[in-house]
């Protein structure tokens, strides 16, 4: 007899706890930069345009962690491109072979380049049309889903990279 009577007490406790929010706006928390990580600084990125039509780009950049804490990335997307993904040259079967990278540890205070020979950003797909001097969105993705974005502009294969 005593379940049901204390069964009816919490929900009306509930109850009112529910309708003293319902008539107030909630004041909107200030809103961060989207898409942009505290402390993360991205310099000197460019897109270069694969030299045969249909092969993927590459994305080089310098990326520096000014941030108090170590920061993974991911992953990547490239406005503009079909897919994206972050790569990095390393050894299989005693021969240096591009692939899929790990995620990218930028430890606080320190500056990661992303170069020709070494890590980078594949951008696959590109729209058509899209070419020299044009511009596009390049976000990473740091564990934790946050987003780091910034724009990149294309230059033709073999201008300096």
């Amino acid at each position: 007899m005593k379940k049901p009577f204390y069964a009816a007490i919490l929900l009306a406790g509930a109850s009112l706890g529910l309708a003293s929010c319902g008539g107030q706006q909630e004041e909107a928390a200030p809103a961060e930069q989207a898409d942009v990580i505290e402390g993360i600084e991205v310099t000197d990125a460019r897109l270069v345009l694969p030299p045969v039509a249909g092969n993927p780009a590459a994305i080089y950049f310098t990326l520096k962690n000014n941030g108090d804490r170590n920061i993974a990335f991911r992953n990547a997307e490239v406005e503009k491109a079909g897919n994206a993904e972050i790569h990095d040259m390393m050894e299989w079967d005693f021969e240096m072979v591009m692939g899929e990278a790990p995620p990218v540890m930028v430890e606080r205070g320190s500056t990661v380049a992303f170069e020709p020979g070494g890590k980078h950003v594949m951008a696959f797909d590109l729209e058509e049309g899209f070419g020299e001097g044009d511009t596009t969105t390049v976000t990473l993705i740091a564990a934790g889903s946050r987003r780091h974005s910034f724009e990149a502009t294309a230059q033709a294969a073999g201008d300096d990279r």
